[in-house]
């Protein structure tokens, strides 16, 4: 029998999500509370959609909840996560509730309400950059085809040529890229109008590894 799965907003979260959910064999409902995204997710073949506000109960059981073995809260509203889940667990008794949020602070209070798995997105990035491949400024080497690609994850210090400089005015070293730009709890994919700033950390990946050593003039630090 397949599992059931009901997913509460998240706009095109919802979307890719209920294709991967789909073509896993999962059965899928996903309630929306805006129109336009309704009438997207109804062109997704096998997926049901209600249209409306899904912190209301009566929304709730009219999309199955009753019969979900899983309810995935995602809209852009924490509190409304809480509520969703909250209402699942202790009027649907739906076994497996899992809320996304957006400030990792309430991760822990999420889990003391019973939500069952809480997922945020600055705790996630956070924890794949603190991965032993971008610890303490670490180049790794990654062998790929004929040859290494190296990334780094170097900072951008407060004397450095490179800051308050729009990424198409930096003259980037031959075979090195910009890949991503962390801001505090942002992770930014950089364009050429992005503006670098005095502690931003930047990850970089080269195609020749010897292209690296060169950051020292505009980054103001060594890389390691």
């Amino acid at each position: 029998m397949k599992k059931k799965v009901l997913l509460v907003g998240g706009r095109s979260k919802a979307k890719s999500l209920a294709l991967s959910l789909l073509h896993k064999g999962y059965q899928v409902t996903a309630i929306n509370d805006t129109y336009e995204d309704c009438v997207k997710l109804s062109e997704i073949e096998g997926l049901s959609v209600l249209y409306g506000d899904g912190t209301r109960p009566f929304l709730l059981e009219d999309a199955g909840a009753f019969e979900a073995d899983i309810v995935i809260a995602l809209t852009a509203k924490d509190e409304d996560n809480l509520v969703i889940c909250e209402l699942s667990k202790k009027r649907f008794h739906v076994p497996r509730t899992v809320a996304i949020v957006t400030d990792p602070k309430k991760t822990d209070f999420f889990y003391q309400m019973g939500i069952d798995r809480v997922v945020c997105a600055i705790t996630t990035i956070t924890n794949i950059i603190e991965q032993q491949a971008f610890v303490d400024h670490m180049t790794n080497v990654i062998p790929i085809a004929e040859g290494p690609i190296r990334i780094a994850e170097i900072p951008v210090c407060e004397n450095a040529p490179i800051a308050g400089k729009k990424l198409w005015e930096v003259n980037l070293p031959q075979d090195v890229i910009i890949g991503s730009v962390l801001r505090g709890d942002r992770v930014m994919v950089p364009r050429g109008d992005t503006r670098i700033l005095a502690g931003d950390m930047l990850v970089l990946i080269s195609g020749n590894g010897t292209e690296i050593s060169q950051i020292e003039e505009w980054t103001g630090r060594e890389a390691k």
